[in-house]
């Protein structure tokens, strides 16, 4: 209750000569819907990437207010919630693009990091011939990651390489990021990793 009173506070402060009185007041009467929205809609709550409660309720704050601003009149709540929930998606949106952004960029190709390490050919030769034996022995997903590893050490996108392989680009990347784990898992590739270990 404590974070809701701070909230409505900043809030107010924020919303000076933007919002009238009447708007202010309505906007702190109806603070409880914002958390109703994050209740009933949001799913994914407490799971690592997904944005926190207190982040959520800000943004549905803004929805609260936009609502309060353009409000023509009729009922409310069930306008404010509409706004509350756009806004609310817009920031979940937002947050998903910079997670996959950031596990894109972040996380090192297997393939390319182990063929950097080793430019010579007869050791490239090996590489690859050890990383078909792990084909070999991946079965579903796991082994169409490591195809669309391949492609992605080519210069393909996930979208790209959806097209060839039949998959929407979340479940090429859903694939690479299984076949990345079982690839890093293989002792016999942490060798190709690791040059003193050769």
């Amino acid at each position: 209750m404590r974070v809701k009173w701070l909230l409505c506070s900043k809030l107010r402060k924020g919303c000076e000569g933007v919002m009238t009185p009447e708007q202010q007041k309505i906007v702190e009467a109806n603070m409880g819907l914002v958390g109703k929205v994050i209740k009933e809609k949001v799913r994914r709550l407490g799971q690592p990437d997904t944005p926190t409660y207190e982040d959520l309720f800000q943004t549905g704050c803004i929805g609260l207010c936009k609502a309060a601003i353009t409000d023509k009149g009729g009922c409310f709540s069930t306008y404010a919630y509409r706004l509350i929930w756009n806004e609310i998606c817009d920031e979940l949106i937002r947050n998903t693009r910079l997670v996959l952004n950031e596990q894109s960029t972040d996380t090192v190709d297997v393939l390319s990091e182990a063929a950097s390490a080793h430019p010579d050919p007869l050791t490239t030769s090996d590489l690859r011939h050890t990383i078909g034996q792990a084909k070999a022995k991946a079965q579903g997903g796991t082994a169409r990651g490591i195809q669309c590893l391949e492609l992605t050490v080519q210069g393909y996108t996930s979208k790209e390489i959806g097209a060839i392989v039949g998959a929407d680009p979340g479940t090429v990347r859903m694939w690479i990021t299984r076949a990345r784990k079982y690839l890093k898992s293989l002792p016999e590739l942490r060798a190709f990793g690791d040059p003193e270990a050769v």
